[in-house]
């Protein structure tokens, strides 16, 4: 996806037709190693923000409540608890995904040259750090920030209403209520709430990807510039380039995700609402 971001948003370069031709683009210049480049800090970044953004978000929203609860899902609940864990959690984000980023364009398709690419996800960081400073590890942070805040009231704002209209329709058969139908649930809601996190912030990610990885340490960081731009060479669909793979992607990510949660949650004995 970042390899589309990058190279289909550009004035010149390479241009990839789709997901399957950039797939079928790295598999003949990279290897299969090149589907799995920066994989090792995106998986670092992601298990930890996981499990920070669902406990912030619990929190803060059992905060909101007052200590009480409710089975109707509050608005005024759910979106500032869900920014809030989104914010906090662009600061783990952003760092990580800036390194994976640079690692997956430096293939043997991008304009990198040799002698400046990274041999590893901590040499990219130490180099990062070296030549932009400290605040360049951190260069996309605040459009990260927007994608997280953003979406992630989107995202959970779906999953509590999907889930509370879920049980409604389920309500006659509880008594016949399982573990199987619970991750049936949770697959559903989780699916759904993925897909509708990145349909919302996807420019914001590619607004990102073109941040993260412009050379020039002094290009602009302005999120709504870089889309006029994009917006202006390719329209409303070079604002959403790689969609499609996002999609794919996103629904069995965020459904396993949900479904993780919430058994982790029925196996402490903790009332997730």
């Amino acid at each position: 996806m970042v390899k589309l971001q990058k190279h289909n948003t550009e004035a010149h370069g390479i241009k990839y037709k789709n997901g399957l031709h950039c797939t079928t683009r790295i598999l003949q210049t990279e290897g299969v190693k090149g589907l799995y480049r920066g994989a090792t800090s995106s998986f670092v970044g992601v298990a930890f923000e996981s499990s920070l953004l669902f406990g912030i978000y619990s929190q803060t929203k059992q905060s909101l409540q007052g200590g009480g609860q409710s089975d109707v899902p509050r608005p005024e609940v759910i979106i500032p608890s869900a920014a809030y864990g989104g914010a906090i959690i662009s600061f783990v984000l952003c760092p990580t995904e800036l390194v994976k980023c640079r690692l997956q364009i430096q293939g043997t398709d991008s304009l990198v040259p040799k002698f400046s690419r990274y041999s590893s996800p901590l040499d990219c960081a130490l180099q990062t750090v070296k030549n932009e400073g400290v605040t360049g590890i951190f260069r996309g942070g605040s459009t990260t920030l927007l994608r997280e805040s953003i979406g992630n009231a989107v995202f959970f704002s779906v999953y509590e209403y999907v889930r509370y209209y879920m049980h409604l329709r389920l309500k006659p058969t509880l008594s016949d209520h399982s573990n199987l139908t619970d991750m049936g649930i949770g697959i559903v809601t989780g699916g759904l709430s993925g897909v509708a996190f990145w349909s919302a912030v996807l420019p914001l990610d590619v607004a990102k990807t073109i941040i993260q990885t412009a050379p020039d340490k002094s290009s602009t960081r302005n999120p709504f510039a870089v889309l006029n731009s994009i917006y202006s060479r390719a329209g409303l669909k070079g604002c959403y380039t790689g969609l499609g793979p996002t999609i794919l992607r996103a629904f069995p990510a965020n459904a396993a995700a949900i479904v993780t949660w919430e058994l982790s949650l029925k196996m402490l004995g903790i009332n997730r609402d």
